[in-house]
This record gives C-alpha cells, structure tokens and sequence, in this order.
C-alpha cells in the first residue's frame, strides 16, 4: 500500500501502559493511533486473560482522571489503607516480623487502588471506542521505524505505513521500536518466575496488601473485591524458575495446600479462584529513553520485579510526563527538545527506583541464616525509623513531598 496515514502520536503496544496513553493523549485532543498485534482479551474466564492485578498508586489516579477512565475504574478498585511486609525467614517458614505501613500517616487517601488487569482492559477498550481522537487497531503491530527531524515513518504488519510526530514505544520488554531505533538495554536475570492467580479466604483482608518475604521470593496477597461472597485478594508468587514451574502444574488441592502454608496462614486457609498465569522476572532498563521523533514508556523502557507496586505506576508516570511536555509546547510534539526534556525527567527516577527493587528482590532471594537475619533486622528499622519509614511511604506512593500526593 502506497497510501501514509497521517497522525499526531502512533502508540505500539496495546497493552495496559499504551491504551492509558492512547486515553490520555487522545482525550487532550491529540489525534493518536495504537496498533498491537494482540487483540485485549477483556473477560476474566477467556483464554490468555490477564490474571494479575495493578495496585493504582495516588499520582496514578490523577493521570486516569485526566484520561476520562478513572470514573469507570473506580466501581471495580479495592482500597490499599495499609501495606503489611511479614519477615517468614525462620528455620519453620513462620512470621518473624510483621511491620505494617498506614497510609494515614503520610497521606488523607489511600496509598492506591487494586484493579484486575482484565478489567482495566475493558474498561481502557471502551473508552478508546468513545474518543474520535483514537484509532485503536488491534491485531496488528509495528514492523519498521524511520526517524526524520520532521516526523517518524512507521510500517505496520498489514502493510499501512503511518506518519507520525510522535512514536510511543509501549510494546514491552523486547521492543520492536526500541530495537528499531538501535537502543539497548542493560538486563538482570533472577532465575525466578512469578505465579499469578486470584484467591478466596475466611478472615476479611481489611483493606491491608501483605508481602510475605521467605527466601526465592516474595509471597503478595493484594486485595480484591469480594467473590461469590467471600473475602477475596489477589497473589503473586515469586520463587525460583523451576519451583514455581512445578508449583504451576500442582493439583489444586496441592496447590492450596503449599500457598496457605506460604502465606503464613495471614488470611486463613487460601482457596484458588482462578486459574494460574506465569512469567519470567527480570530488571531491564533501556540506555536511552527517546530517539529521533520516539520516546520509550512502560516494558520498552523499564522492566522490575513485582514488588511494592512500583512497575506499572512507573510507567504511568511516564505517560504523565510525556503529556505535560506535550501539552506545554504542542507545537513542539516528539521534536528533539521535548524528548530531550522527557528522558532528562525520568532517566533518573527510573534508574533509582530499578536499582532499590533490584536489591530488594535479591535480599529475598538469600538463603544463608546471616542474611535472613539482616533481611528481618533491616524490616524492623525500616519502620522504627520514623523519617525513614515517612520517606519509604511517600516513595512507594510515587512522591517524595510531604502531602503524600494528596
């Protein structure tokens, strides 16, 4: 096809970063193609559905407030008031030292909002339907980029070419743009994989998001809305590659079994209420952040284990800088002083935050007495600290200020 579309922004990547972006640039007017060659599945019980949660964080609301989605998101979110870490490194796997974070003490909201990620799907799907400014093209991806000082040139796998000021890379940890553009990335590998699914349990979880750290990983409980009337969160599972392979192939009464004892019996016996999911953990960061006429959000541009809620919000606030550039100086869309400003914002941010989850994850992955020792004595003076404790709050919220975002 010999035909260019033009556009303001062409996202690549439909997953839950690039549709947030197509909503929010989309609705401050911005005329915005995303293309993913993976159509979104949107039911909780349909095949390859997306079985983990996403913790909003406080500065994350603000962005889907802007984006139109946070009204459609907030009859599904589940409050997060406290953020419980249990120490379960003793020689019997029972909880050592359980420190509870309020986020009352830094903030008058919650420190965020949990939604299922096939939810937040739907929802983004529908908003995207309403907005005349976006056309969302599922079941089709991103094969070539040519970056010129005017605009970029993008082929896409039906044969399209689109013309763009903007390219926003959101098609995750192995980019197709990000390689395109010639940037690359330094990676970590842990050798564990995460287990994620949904779970039903007696004792009510009381608005309280519980990591459970024992050695190969943490064990995270994060609370869901109620189903078929009982009390309801959800887990991911970090653990060692094979482990958690063989944990995914447990029969479920096995499987039950092995993750309430896991689980410290914090919420009581644990019962599955949903299938299981399962990926490879890894930290990744790209060297670079933008080329000529692209910037690198969300997977393309950061990748953390999934610890304190830190991933996803990440990449929102990527988003978030993006528009406030864009909206700022629009003349100047994906021009070489905006992506300059853009990776010059959020390198550094990104650089700190992949560091400290990297050093977090592989305290929970040590297995000598001495350093569960220091694993739990380190907990305890996180939050005997009192400024230590506020600043580790106000940075799991996303914000270093006093207000706690609010």
């Amino acid at each position: 096809m010999s035909d260019i579309t033009q556009c303001d922004i062409l996202i690549s990547g439909g997953g839950i970063a690039g549709l947030t972006a197509a909503a929010a640039f989309g609705t401050a007017g911005f005329h915005v193609i995303c293309v993913d060659p993976a159509p979104p599945v949107t039911e909780r019980e349909a095949e390859g559905s997306d079985m983990r949660t996403t913790a909003m964080l406080q500065p994350a609301r603000d962005l889907l407030e802007q984006a139109g989605l946070w009204a459609a998101f907030e009859p599904h979110a589940t409050a997060l008031e406290v953020m419980q870490i249990v120490d379960a490194g003793g020689t019997d796997g029972s909880a050592r030292e359980v420190k509870a974070f309020r986020a009352s003490d830094v903030s008058d909201l919650p420190f965020g909002w949990n939604l299922p990620n096939w939810r937040l799907r739907r929802e983004m799907v529908a908003r995207l339907a309403a907005l005349d400014t976006v056309d969302f093209r599922p079941g089709v991806g991103t094969r070539s980029l040519l970056g010129r000082t005017a605009e970029a040139r993008v082929g896409l796998s039906d044969g399209s070419r689109i013309s763009a000021r903007l390219v926003i890379a959101a098609d995750g940890r192995g980019s197709p743009m990000r390689t395109a553009a010639g940037i690359g990335v330094t990676t970590r590998r842990y050798g564990q994989k995460a287990l994620a699914f949904a779970v039903t349990h007696p004792i009510p979880h009381e608005n309280v998001s519980t990591e459970v750290h024992q050695t190969g990983g943490p064990f995270t409980l994060v609370p869901l809305p109620d189903h078929e009337g009982m009390p309801s969160s959800a887990v991911v599972w970090m653990d060692d590659g094979a482990v958690s392979m063989a944990r995914m192939n447990l029969d479920v009464p096995d499987f039950e079994a092995e993750m309430t004892a896991r689980s410290c019996q914090i919420l009581g016996p644990l019962t599955l209420a949903s299938r299981r999911s399962i990926w490879p953990i890894i930290s990744q960061y790209a060297e670079r952040l933008s080329a000529t006429r692209l910037a690198l959000i969300a997977e393309a541009a950061h990748v953390v284990p999934p610890i304190g809620a830190q991933g996803l919000n990440m990449s929102l606030a990527d988003t978030a800088t993006l528009l406030e550039l864009a909206q700022k100086r629009p003349e100047g869309l994906g021009d070489g002083e905006m992506l300059t400003a853009y990776h010059k914002a959020r390198f550094g941010d990104i650089r700190l935050r992949v560091t400290g989850i990297d050093l977090l994850n592989r305290a929970s992955q040590a297995t000598a007495p001495w350093a569960r020792d220091a694993r739990a004595f380190g907990l305890k003076a996180l939050h005997e600290v009192g400024p230590v404790r506020k600043t580790l709050m106000q940075l799991g919220l996303g914000t270093r200020s006093s207000s706690g975002g609010a």
